[in-house]
């Protein structure tokens, strides 16, 4: 069992945000991640405040639509 809600649990990433996700907000951060991603998932509502976060650090960000993310991993990328 998760501690906190996650990728695995289908629910939005932002802080307090009980929401369905529907985004895959997939990011890095250079410095520290070198050809890895992370993933927050997003509702509807916080997905733009999620992506210009991100991208307002200069993170390398994309937002990608929950069902397309799991054909990746289903693929491995």
């Amino acid at each position: 069992m998760a501690l906190t809600p996650g990728p695995t649990d289908r629910i939005c990433s932002s802080r307090g945000c009980t929401a369905p996700a529907r985004w895959a907000v997939q990011w890095s951060n250079p410095a520290i991640h070198t050809g890895r991603k992370k993933t927050w998932l997003a509702c509807e509502a916080h997905r733009d405040h999620l992506h210009s976060y991100l991208a307002y650090r200069r993170f390398p960000v994309r937002d990608i639509p929950l069902a397309d993310d799991e054909q990746d991993n289903a693929r491995g990328e």
